[in-house]
């Protein structure tokens, strides 16, 4: 099973990578909420057939215990809350700084695990955790402060920050229900409650669900099948499997792979700026020492 749940970490992680990549392709005119309700909204509807379609699926739905449903709802809002805050940021900044920035929830993952899990931290992963914070000051205030010509903003860098602190308190929720119930279960409930979190949030703000392209559609759907079910719900399936800090630093392929894509694409073809190149170097390096060492660490 270990060995299945590592190709299934390698294939998530390939997958997810397309996310921002199609993202930035969907003409300008939709809203980023837009985006985020209907990629989890397509997502949603491409796994209740498999839900309920399962008897034994069916039966684990309808036996939840109320706290661990209570939790997934709270899950399922904080996944609305990465995608509304991490596609929006995506307008504002490059796919490298973003994608960067959104991956940095080792960062947070590891002292919580520390706290909640009695995963110890050691002097590498305290050490990784300042150089990751340091690499971060210098992509966001770097092409804040000094650069010209380059697509980030402070805005959409503290967007994809927040849409990271909201993606480790994902990871940790995940893995602790993950252990109970079954990945049907688990996405169904999640990204169905995230659905009505983001439909609720694009009525707020205004921004409009319809009159928008078919090709925009194709695209939102394609990403809801590749970056959805092959990427982050299979990724799901692994948190039961392997260990969270674990899950989180194979992560570190997610930003490497779109900053290759989003620079190859033609009609992306985004550059990344000095500081996100060395920025981002250090978070990335940092991340791997705040997260390499968990694994290792003896439980109290």
């Amino acid at each position: 099973m270990k060995n299945k749940a590592y190709i299934a970490l390698f294939i998530s992680i390939v997958s997810v990578s397309f996310a921002s990549i199609f993202i930035v392709s969907i003409q300008k005119n939709v809203p980023s909420l837009s985006i985020a309700f209907y990629r989890l909204f397509f997502t949603t509807l491409l796994i209740m057939p498999l839900v309920f379609l399962r008897s034994k699926t069916r039966k684990e739905l309808f036996s939840l215990p109320r706290s661990t449903f209570y939790i997934m709802v709270i899950i399922g809002v904080i996944l609305a809350a990465h995608f509304a805050l991490w596609i929006t940021s995506l307008k504002l900044t490059s796919v490298a700084s973003s994608v960067i920035l959104v991956t940095a929830h080792p960062l947070l993952v590891g002292p919580v695990s520390h706290f909640l899990f009695k995963e110890k931290l050691s002097f590498l992963n305290a050490f990784g955790i300042a150089l990751s914070v340091s690499g971060v000051f210098i992509l966001v205030y770097g092409n804040y402060g000094f650069g010209t010509g380059v697509l980030d903003t402070l805005e959409g860098n503290i967007l994809a920050i927040l849409g990271g602190v909201a993606a480790g308190f994902y990871i940790l929720g995940g893995r602790k229900i993950r252990k109970t119930v079954s990945v049907g279960s688990y996405a169904f409930v999640v990204y169905g409650v995230g659905t009505i979190v983001l439909f609720f949030i694009c009525l707020f703000f205004n921004a409009s669900l319809y009159n928008f392209s078919l090709g925009d559609y194709v695209i939102i759907l394609l990403m809801a099948v590749v970056a959805g079910i092959f990427g982050h719900t299979l990724y799901n399936w692994t948190l039961e499997h392997v260990r969270a800090s674990l899950a989180s630093v194979v992560l570190l392929g997610e930003p490497l792979g779109s900053t290759l894509l989003a620079f190859v694409i033609p009609w992306i073809n985004q550059i990344p700026s000095q500081y996100t190149i060395l920025g981002g170097g250090i978070i990335l390096a940092g991340i791997y020492l705040t997260a390499r060492n968990i694994d290792n660490a003896d439980f109290s």
